[in-house]
């Protein structure tokens, strides 16, 4: 099993590894290529202005960091076109369908910036070119496997020229369509290699050089060879886009349904999954994923390890049916804390109406595993996720547990992504994100921002005022926006437009949406009145974000219209969104 996942900060936890081991295969794969044009990748990733492009690196990996393969892929967005550097797989690793899956990713990114297509270069199979024939096989099979993906070297110009005669075996330029079909002009194809050899080889291309190669290019359109290996008619669908389709990647809690707490008021009842799940499968722009387990490791970076143990053992040990309830609250003592079960409940947690019972920490563990696997879904290209999960999660801190929440989904997931880029959380639950503001308080590499009922009025009470804006390295990074007891939905987007611009300031590679529908009109745990149309033009103004998107369900318990609010909601996200990302889909 591998991922493929793209990094463009070369400097973050979860990317240096990855980024120093991509350089030792280079210098084994690579051994022509200089050692400081090595080491400046990482550089080069960032400083994007002197080179005239943006670099970005393409991983395979084994979910433990280990490399089975990357590529190198290079946007010149003045002249709309992507060029792959390089693309290698680990040597001695196995590498059934690494180097095919690389290769698809790539053509996805380049179709998703909207490119005229993909160029790179190619070794020649014409042994007029290469006088060292013992390569000539290697090279075939190379170009045939371009040939799948309908990519053929342009043919009639003077790029396969050496630039000294002493040079042997000058590469073809091969160009990929992404399977739109499309042929270049003359004028395209001068401007682009103009580029890359200015850009990417002006240390090995003289001007003049570069004046020939260019002058060359007459026919228009462009003419590319022949295909030479696989017949025009096979392996068509290689030739579309084929998983960038751009639908909603829906992961589902499968065993949510085993916490079911039947008292009377209780409102978290597994109906919300079921009403949700029903309707929004009406739109056609779902595509359900498998769920993977994962080890409680990424728990205890975001919760405490006895307040974990303390759950998992207290729900393992009681009866069906029975549940335990806090009901005495101490002074929290980190070195004693007290010893009756019962009592411990109010130590853990911060409310009178958040039971403990038999299969609530495996509801809220599977919770976790969703949101993970979602999490991973995002790194592997797919740009839109939601967790359709419950318990929900965004009042759990740290150290505590409450308003129906055990394991806070969305802090765990901030925490698994902020190590491969900055994470922004914007929480649209009608209660303050107390959780995630508690977690992330004295750190900058997450952004968090709620909007919610004030607290004079509105659970948890405690926390959620304007002034609460972070502590020491985090400060300036937590924003709260507590409202007003009757808030309608004109109202509301004014806030909502406020938050947009401070994510977009924020800058961040992934943002999570802690997405509540207890704002909806007659939910019985709020006071505001968002209507179906209100969720419909909530989610459009969220897709102008353009960014990939990590949905995660929290409240929202009016289950007569849930479902409707939930399918306006991301009907309106989607058709905003596709409007922004058109890619050709099979």
């Amino acid at each position: 099993m591998f991922r493929i996942r793209k990094i463009t900060n070369p400097y973050l936890e979860g990317n240096i590894k990855s980024v120093e081991r991509i350089k030792e295969i280079i210098r084994l794969q690579f051994p022509a290529l200089k050692a400081n044009e090595i080491e400046n990748i990482s550089q080069q990733m960032i400083n994007q202005v002197r080179k005239k492009y943006q670099t970005s690196l393409v991983v395979a990996d084994d979910f433990s960091g280990n490399i089975r393969g990357f590529a190198i892929l290079l946007y010149m967005s003045d002249l709309k076109f992507c060029y792959l550097d390089l693309i290698a797989v680990t040597p001695g690793k196995p590498t059934s369908g690494v180097g095919g899956s690389i290769y698809e990713r790539i053509r996805e990114e380049a179709a998703s910036l909207g490119t005229i297509g993909l160029f790179f270069e190619c070794l020649p199979d014409d042994p007029k070119l290469c006088r060292d024939t013992s390569i000539i096989d290697q090279n075939m099979k190379r170009l045939a496997f371009y040939e799948r993906f309908g990519a053929y070297p342009i043919i009639n110009t003077k790029y396969e020229t050496p630039v000294k005669p002493e040079n042997d075996c000058p590469p073809y330029l091969v160009y990929d369509d992404l399977g739109s079909g499309r042929s270049l002009s003359s004028g395209e194809l001068k401007r682009i290699i103009r580029a890359i050899l200015k850009r990417k080889y002006s240390l090995y291309c003289p001007p003049e050089y570069i004046k020939r190669v260019v002058a060359s290019i007459k026919d228009n359109p462009v003419k590319l060879r022949a295909p030479r290996y696989v017949k025009t008619d096979e392996d068509e669908s290689l030739r579309q886009i084929k998983k960038g389709d751009n639908r909603i990647r829906l992961f589902v809690n499968g065993r949510h349904h085993i916490h079911h707490v039947k008292e009377v008021g209780y409102v978290e009842s597994p109906v919300r999954v079921k009403t949700i799940f029903r309707e929004i499968s009406k739109l056609g722009i779902i595509s359900e994923g498998k769920v993977n387990e994962f080890p409680d490791k990424f728990i205890y970076y975001v919760h405490d390890p006895k307040y974990v143990k303390y759950f998992k053992t207290v729900c393992t040990g009681l009866e069906p049916g029975k549940s335990v309830y806090p009901y005495v609250f101490p002074i929290r003592n980190a070195a004693k804390p007290p010893k009756m079960v019962s009592v411990r409940a109010g130590y853990y947690c911060i409310d009178t109406f958040t039971p403990l019972n038999l299969n609530a920490y495996q509801a809220a563990r599977w919770g976790v595993n969703c949101t993970l696997t979602a999490a991973d879904s995002i790194l592997e290209g797919n740009r839109i996720a939601y967790v359709l999960t419950r318990p929900p999660g965004h009042h759990a801190e740290r150290f505590v547990f409450g308003g129906f929440c055990y394991f806070n989904n969305a802090a765990i997931a901030a925490n698994y992504l902020s190590k491969y880029g900055n994470v922004a959380i914007l929480d649209l639950d009608y209660h303050h994100g107390n959780g995630q503001q508690q977690i992330f308080y004295e750190r900058r590499d997450v952004l968090t921002i709620s909007i919610h009922g004030h607290p004079s009025f509105a659970y948890p009470y405690f926390s959620g005022f304007r002034g609460e804006t972070g502590k020491n390295d985090g400060l300036g990074y937590n924003f709260n926006f507590p409202l007003k007891e009757v808030i309608n939905g004109i109202e509301y987007r004014e806030i909502l437009k406020k938050t947009l611009r401070i994510i977009r300031k924020f800058r961040p590679e992934f943002l999570i949406v802690a997405l509540g529908l207890d704002t909806a009109k007659g939910d019985p745990t709020g006071t505001w009145i968002l209507s179906p149309r209100d969720f419909y033009l909530n989610g459009k103004m969220l897709a102008g974000l353009k960014m990939p998107v990590l949905f995660i369900q929290e409240g929202g318990y009016r289950n007569r219209y849930l479902g409707i609010n939930a399918k306006n909601f991301f009907r309106g996200f989607y058709e905003e969104y596709i409007q922004h990302n058109p890619i050709k889909i099979l």
